[in-house]
């Protein structure tokens, strides 16, 4: 016999033996059912088997469900009507009767069912749990599972085992809830430590999620303040590049204004400081097509360069020192004095506004309305044109091709100046093309700057025979060229640029003498012209030969319209129809128009004044017709020892002491036929050694019409009285120890 036959065999045994035994186990268990009548007779045996098998079919379905669901046992009381001590007694009972083959089987009883399908009303019969045993029906001691053979409360045994693992919460006394004690106070201590660990670590994740949030957005916070400062900054640039306007549109601005002012210079807000005296609550309105707030221009070319921060770009507010010593900005007020032109209508004081980047086309004199660039318009009841003058250039410049055009500048505005001091900062060559006061003036503070900085060269080049010589005479405008020469600028009279060619870097200028410049920038210096483009549209006249607007003594072009600065062409009753390009003029000419414009109707009788420095050494200051076309008599102190002295004062206080020499040129043109004054000493102008102080009288049929102070300063008073006595003197000498130039 083979192993596996073997071991079919002992199988085969081993089943038999566990179904003799099953069958003894459940006949001495389960009672003896009688066989119905009308059944057909079976074996006790098989009637046996299908009842255990039935019976442990159940109890296995209701422990798996018991074990899948734990939380879901039913706690189903059993019924009433059959006491568990009842069917123990049937169960003992048919237990007893003895079960054969052949025995009859009888019926059960049709009021009770044979089996009771359900889980809940199942009947747990203990005598056959403690019998049968095996392991399939154990239960498994690490779940917790209600013993159903214990008549015990079930729900109760559910209800504790749940409240193990959940805790009702307390009252906000801190007692448990109910006022029971025991269970629930540890229950609640746990509640409370539960809360207080929750509650600290809500805060502690708060706090690591604050410093993380932090950690993390620091970089991000001060990319965004930079960028909100370079978005600024941009909006500044914008604004001041004429990309944007402030107010940002036209309909902001206010329907009507009590006083309105065409311009944003020296004269419009001269004009408003005179309107605001005379009337406490005036609201003025300027509108200017610049865009930054009314400043003066002068410091531009002088006070500027000489400022302390040189290394500052831009240098902030654009803040100076005066000869004085005293600083200021070139702004005439911070921005916090001006008020917005949306809230001009609404301010109760009044105040003046500034619309910045608008332009006007046409002013209506009639109907008292000006017209802006985009159509809107604007009523007023006084109206002051203030539109000053815009800077020359040179015609083959201004026609050169976009690369020339490039290295090719103007200079009136902070802009210019900025730009400027930028390239002399890095060393460039500049030239100059002028000799007028801002072309002179200029080379004097860019050659100062490029001493001190270690900068380029600084070129001059003009037509005319010298420095100023528009203004000075001709033996004092070479004078002061040498001068010039000597603080590093230089000057190359009797030329003028024929042609501009650009290559990588710089410019080559091509003079008509013969030489060749090459510059890394031009600045063009020849003047300016008034801006009058107003006067066509509006039906104003313009001056032929002077140019600017044509208005009478008081400032007045048209009724309730005044013109005033630069491009007011005005009606001098001691010196006839004139036009002035300076500062003085500016500020004395708008406070006229803005005392006119409240009703004062003054006529302009004032004779304003001008000055320039040119370096350390020169300095004058000049009231009238300062031509030097003119006649003019010179009249100065010779150098001697005591001119040395600290206090340059003379030994003697003789007013006759011969340390005045005059020197007196009929024309521009024969400096050299000088005639002798009455008492003074003559000499050669080429001859004299230095030109330290004097004055210079402009004479019109042989009555002073202007004075040039050389080097003297604040006796411009006194030089306004003796133009206005409009008076002949027969010797100049007299007049001249009038100003002390000895002192």
């Amino acid at each position: 016999m083979s192993f596996w036959g073997v071991r079919c065999l002992t199988q085969r045994f081993i089943r038999q033996a566990y179904i003799l035994a099953n069958r003894r186990i459940l006949g001495a268990q389960s009672p003896q059912r009688s066989q119905p009548a009308y059944a057909v007779p079976v074996r006790p045996a098989h009637s046996s088997l299908y009842q255990m098998v039935k019976k442990r079919t159940l109890e296995a379905r209701t422990k798996l469900q018991a074990n899948k669901y734990p939380n879901q046992q039913a706690c189903v009381a059993k019924p009433s009507t059959t006491p568990p001590s009842e069917e123990y007694d049937v169960v003992v009972e048919g237990a007893a009767t003895p079960t054969y083959a052949n025995a009859q089987f009888q019926a059960p009883s049709q009021s009770e069912p044979l089996f009771k399908v359900g889980f809940a009303d199942v009947k747990s019969v203990c005598s056959a749990k403690d019998v049968l045993k095996s392991d399939s029906a154990r239960l498994s001691t690490s779940q917790p599972v209600l013993d159903s053979c214990k008549p015990s409360k079930a729900c109760e045994e559910f209800q504790r085992k749940r409240k193990e693992t959940t805790c009702q919460p307390c009252n906000e006394d801190g007692t448990a809830p109910g006022g029971s004690g025991g269970g629930d106070e540890e229950c609640e201590c746990r509640m409370k430590d539960l809360r207080l660990k929750c509650l600290l670590g809500a805060l502690a994740a708060l706090l690591a999620g604050g410093l993380l949030a932090w950690f993390m957005t620091r970089d991000t916070d001060d990319s965004e303040a930079k960028k909100a400062q370079e978005e600024e900054e941009e909006r500044k640039r914008r604004l001041i590049a004429g990309l944007a306007t402030s107010p940002p549109s036209s309909e902001d601005l206010p329907k009507h204004v009590p006083y309105l002012i065409v311009g944003g210079g020296t004269a419009a807000f001269s004009a408003f400081r005179a309107i605001k005296s005379n009337d406490a609550t005036a609201k003025v309105l300027m509108i200017s097509n610049e865009f930054r707030k009314p400043y003066m221009r002068p410091p531009l070319s002088k006070e500027l360069w000489y400022t302390p921060n040189p290394n500052e770009d831009p240098i902030k507010d654009y803040r100076f020192k005066q000869w004085t010593g005293s600083e200021r900005s070139l702004f005439f007020e911070p921005d916090e004095f001006f008020v917005d032109p949306e809230d001009l209508d609404d301010s109760v004081n009044g105040g003046i506004a500034v619309a910045q980047g608008f332009a006007v086309k046409k002013v209506d004199a009639q109907k008292r309305i000006v017209t802006l660039n985009d159509g809107y318009e604007i009523s007023y009841d006084e109206c002051l044109i203030a539109t000053g003058c815009a800077p020359k250039n040179l015609t083959m410049l201004r026609d050169a091709p976009p690369s020339v055009l490039e290295k090719v500048m103007v200079y009136r505005t902070p802009d210019d100046f900025d730009r400027l001091r930028k390239l002399a900062a890095e060393k460039r060559s500049i030239t100059i093309v002028g000799n007028g006061f801002i072309g002179s003036e200029l080379a004097c503070s860019l050659a100062h700057y490029s001493r001190e900085n270690n900068g380029g060269k600084v070129y001059q080049v003009f037509q005319e025979n010298a420095n100023m010589s528009k203004v000075l005479p001709n033996y004092l405008s070479r004078w002061t060229m040498a001068k010039m020469e000597a603080q590093g600028v230089c000057v190359i009279p009797n030329a003028s640029i024929r042609s501009a060619v650009r290559d990588e870097s710089n410019l080559k200028l091509e003079l008509n003498n013969g030489m060749t410049l090459m510059s890394d920038i031009v600045v063009v210096c020849v003047g300016c012209t008034p801006n009058t483009e107003l006067a066509a549209p509006s039906r104003l006249e313009v001056d032929r030969s002077l140019g600017g607007f044509v208005v009478n003594a008081e400032l007045e072009a048209r009724r309730n319209l005044y013109v005033a600065g630069d491009a007011s062409c005005f009606f001098d009753p001691l010196l006839g129809r004139r036009r002035v390009e300076h500062h003085d003029h500016s500020v004395v000419s708008g406070r006229l128009a803005g005392e006119n414009m409240t009703g004062a109707k003054k006529p302009y009788q004032h004779q304003s004044m001008f000055w320039s420095d040119l370096g350390p050494e020169i300095g004058y200051e000049g009231i009238g017709l300062v031509d030097s076309s003119l006649p003019t008599v010179g009249v100065f102190a010779l150098p001697s020892d005591t001119a040395k002295r600290v206090d340059q004062l003379s030994d003697s206080t003789d007013p006759e002491v011969p340390t005045i020499t005059t020197t007196t040129s009929q024309s521009t043109k024969s400096d050299d036929a000088s005639t002798a004054g009455t008492d003074g000493v003559t000499c050669d102008p080429d001859e004299a050694a230095n030109y330290g102080k004097g004055v210079i009288f402009y004479l019109k049929n042989d009555k002073i019409v202007g004075i040039l102070l050389w080097n003297l300063f604040n006796r411009i008073g006194l030089a306004r009285t003796i133009i206005n006595q409009n008076k002949k003197y027969d010797d100049l000498n007299e007049v001249a120890k009038l100003f002390e130039i000895h002192a």
